[in-house]
């Protein structure tokens, strides 16, 4: 176990001793603040010592560095009463004097947040532990904490309907190589969750295209947006886009669902990835923000409707979807109709049960889809499991390594066992239901065992001698 593991797993025994913090969704939501705080510390001093006239957004004594550093200072009761009474409701409240960005970004991580603990010295025995174990002054800090980070953020699949929140790393990162942004480009993820699809386009831009100059730099944080209407995720999203490198997250506290879709056409991207919440109901009168033709209250339907809006013509995105989308009738085939007319659907990858458990077991496609061109063929792959694995779960989920099928696949289309494509006019015939099986799967092939061959054989000699009995009838 590394020391930050370890660090971490002593931080969640800590509060699990306090009365205040219920549940492993508090303990992440109460070690969130915390270590947003002190992590945007520390990159206020790259930042103070990059420029001298750096203010920053936080007063200064509620800097980390001037109540939670020295851990000598404040503890118990005194402790207590300045997190719930000056902390809390003075960053809940900051005023837009200068640094506007960044007071607002503060301001959002803090407007819903809590401190659940009740036992001051608990409180301090946490925050000495941040103090001591956890620094990003090198890169090799930053990569061993973006791990622990990431390995937080796969917790919250276990930490009740939190899970919802995180969409497994091989799956955000599959889509991201395949619709492939570019510097420059704006990219948005409207239902964000925790930002594992954004820090996925850093990477991906880092990767393939160097980010170096400060030109570059603020390139790339300019293009990138997110949005996360629930305040955990949202907390944990920023955070998240601090550690890879974003100075100010573009993360809106916010649901867009909840404006008119008509106003979104002055504010389109060029890239949209997501896995918007599916099997949710949004509340009663959101839908009358969309067209009467996409009026339903179903989540991803409504997020579906959102995403052809937002999206330049030209404009490219990867979607994560359930069965439920596919074969849905009503609004969800007007939403398929106007899909396949406005856009080129022109890759399902459906995915095999057991992808986004423990959290649900409901089955999911990858959409991936180009606006301004009507579809003409829908190309589907079905992804299988590895040899040996009849399922996936928490402790054999699906790796980056099994893609490679696909990425082999994509640009030398052919059908084979996994892949068959499917022309607009039969998806029209079939009233735009796309939940259509693969032709070429093998059927494998049921070895039995001996007692159910001497079963099956006797069962096939009791029904012949029915049809003797039957024709014996006939002939008297």
């Amino acid at each position: 176990m590394s020391v930050l593991t370890s660090t971490i797993k002593s931080i969640q025994d800590i509060m699990r001793k306090d009365a205040g913090v219920d549940g492993d969704a508090q303990r992440i939501s109460q070690l969130g603040w915390m270590l947003f705080l002190k992590i945007f510390d520390e990159k206020e001093n790259d930042w103070e010592i990059i420029n001298e006239e750096y203010k920053s957004p936080i007063p200064k004594d509620l800097r980390w560095r001037n109540w939670a550093a020295d851990e000598e200072g404040m503890t118990g009761d005194e402790l207590l009463d300045f997190v719930n009474n000056s902390l809390f409701p003075r960053l809940k409240d900051l005023k837009l004097h200068h640094n506007k960005d960044a007071v607002r970004m503060v301001r959002d991580v803090f407007e819903d947040s809590y401190n659940y603990m009740k036992s001051g010295t608990l409180l301090r025995q946490v925050i000495n532990k941040i103090n001591s174990d956890i620094h990003l002054s090198t890169q090799a800090d930053r990569h061993a904490f973006n791990d622990i980070y990431e390995q937080i953020l796969r917790d919250l699949q276990s930490a009740g309907n939190a899970g919802e929140f995180y969409t497994p790393r091989p799956i955000t990162q599959f889509v991201v190589e395949m619709v492939n942004p570019k510097l420059g480009e704006k990219v948005l993820d409207p239902a964000c969750g925790t930002a594992g699809f954004l820090t996925n386009v850093i990477e991906h831009i880092q990767r393939n295209e160097g980010v170096k100059t400060l030109a570059e730099r603020a390139k790339l944080q300019n293009g990138i947006w997110g949005v996360e209407k629930k305040p955990l995720p949202h907390m944990l999203a920023t955070t998240n886009m601090i550690l890879h490198g974003i100075e100010l997250p573009s993360i809106d506290h916010d649901n867009l669902l909840s404006y008119s879709y008509i106003d979104f056409s002055t504010r389109r991207v060029d890239v949209i990835v997501t896995n918007p919440p599916f099997g949710g109901m949004e509340e009663d009168g959101v839908e009358k923000n969309f067209p009467v033709q996409f009026r339903t209250r179903e989540t991803a339907n409504l997020f579906m409707a959102l995403i052809m809006q937002m999206l330049k013509d030209g404009g490219r995105c990867g979607v994560v979807l359930p069965d439920g989308f596919l074969f849905g009738e009503g609004v969800a085939t007007r939403i398929k109709e106007t899909l396949l007319e406005k856009c080129n659907l022109h890759t399902i990858v459906r995915l095999p049960n057991g992808v986004f458990a423990p959290y649900t077991g409901i089955k999911t496609n990858l959409l991936f889809f180009e606006k301004d061109t009507p579809t003409k063929e829908v190309w589907y792959f079905e992804h299988p499991y590895p040899d040996g694995v009849k399922n996936y779960n928490k402790t054999r989920p699906i790796s980056i390594k099994e893609f490679d099928l696909e990425k082999a696949w994509w640009n030398r289309r052919v059908e084979n066992e996994y892949a068959w494509k499917v022309s607009v006019k039969e998806i029209k015939n079939r009233n735009y239901n796309l939940d259509i099986k693969n032709p070429n799967v093998v059927k494998e092939q049921h070895e039995y065992a001996s007692s159910e061959l001497m079963e099956l054989l006797s069962k096939s000699f009791k029904k012949s001698n029915e049809l003797l009995e039957e024709l014996k009838k006939g002939l008297v």
